[in-house]
């Protein structure tokens, strides 16, 4: 009796064993032929700053991009304006949506800062894009190596103003991506290139008017200035504009100039011909016309170069008019569908913690640079959306 007990107890556990196995492997199965798949009620958010931007355009398709792919649901959010008070609420209530994951672009400010920790304290998984939170829990960040990009628009700047002359820089002051990007371009500049001087930083606020107002300002400062490095791309548009608008009152006032010169080397030619017919002169006319003087190369000015930032459709327009010479674009699609992939793999475990090369441990790569490239009148036609 007690035999069959034992046999009794063994069938059942192997039967459990084989249950439990036949589960695994069916949804291992199940997992390998569909690919890596979520659910469309897994929902992750997206959340930015200045939302009606066209910049976030490019980041957020990147986004949807991956969430087609893995199955998955998405939400975009954004502040209105540039502030932190009002970004940081955002992520408030994104926290009590409680989404399998959040990617934040953010303002630099301690209240980002917050917020971000606290959805990491609720188990949401939060990965930082464009712009940091410097000194939250994040897992990643996910952006350009904007010192770097600063240095190359350094480069790009130096070699259209011949590696000297005064120039200028438009920024975001309090922003820490805009921060790299003006250090990159200061500490190239200082170190290759001692004939070029920064002679003005300016915080255009993220706002174009004001960039269009500083411009303005500054070329009349600075009537020698060679160039603006503008570090923003609703900015760009704001330069642009108060550089054509400069360059048109400089050619009236160039023409102006040149046709009351004519009009006096007219009035002196007929005052001299009447004093040689007065006086019974023996000139004779050639009645050729009298030549007047070719006007002076000063009197033309040269359009300051302006190399800017992003993608935008102004500036890629103003690229193709001439008036923005060139543009660092940046990865942004990158930034977006690596951004949703690393918070997949977050939200299902599916990452090996792993030293990473600033030494910290972490289950995704801390800091990921998604590259820049140069734009100019030679390849504008690649950067517009398709």
């Amino acid at each position: 009796m007690r035999k069959m007990l034992w046999i009794y107890i063994t069938l059942v556990v192997a039967l459990i064993i084989y249950i439990v196995q036949y589960q695994v492997q069916e949804s291992s199965s199940a997992w390998s032929e569909q690919g890596m798949k979520g659910d469309i009620n897994e929902k992750y958010m997206m959340i930015t700053f200045q939302s009606g931007i066209e910049y976030w355009k490019s980041g957020l398709k990147g986004f949807e991009d991956a969430a087609e792919a893995l199955d998955v649901s998405v939400e975009y959010q954004g502040s209105t304006r540039y502030d932190a008070r009002e970004q940081a609420m955002i992520v408030e209530q994104a926290i009590a949506k409680k989404p399998a994951g959040i990617a934040i672009s953010a303002i630099d400010s301690p209240l980002l800062v917050q917020a971000v920790n606290k959805a990491v304290d609720q188990g949401i998984p939060v990965v930082m894009f464009d712009a940091e939170a410097p000194g939250s829990r994040s897992y990643s960040f996910l952006a350009t190596d904007n010192q770097n990009a600063g240095s190359i628009a350094a480069e790009q700047m130096a070699t259209r103003i011949g590696n000297n002359g005064q120039i200028a820089i438009i920024t975001l002051a309090n922003q820490q991506n805009h921060k790299d990007r003006t250090a990159g371009f200061e500490q190239r500049i200082r170190q290759s290139y001692p004939g070029m001087e920064i002679v003005a930083v300016k915080n255009d606020e993220g706002d174009a008017v004001l960039a269009q107002q500083q411009t303005s300002e500054l070329l009349k400062t600075y009537p020698k200035l060679k160039g603006i490095f503008i570090t923003e791309a609703t900015g760009a548009y704001g330069v642009g504009s108060a550089v054509e608008q400069w360059m048109q009152g400089q050619a009236k006032s160039s023409g102006s100039g040149s046709s009351a010169t004519a009009s006096s080397n007219d009035n002196a030619a007929n005052e001299q011909a009447t004093t040689n017919q007065a006086a019974g002169s023996e000139v004779q006319s050639t009645n050729q016309p009298v030549t007047q003087p070719a006007a002076s190369p000063s009197a033309a000015s040269t359009k300051p170069v302006i190399i800017s930032f992003d993608t935008n459709k102004e500036t890629l327009d103003m690229i193709q008019t001439g008036t923005i010479d060139a543009t660092i674009a940046q990865g942004t699609w990158n930034m977006g569908y690596w951004s949703l992939q690393y918070l997949f793999h977050l939200h299902h475990g599916l990452t090996v913690p792993a030293p990473s090369l600033s030494g910290i441990v972490s289950p995704v790569p801390v800091r990921v640079d998604t590259g820049v490239s140069v734009v100019t009148k030679d390849n504008v036609s690649d950067y517009y959306a398709k």
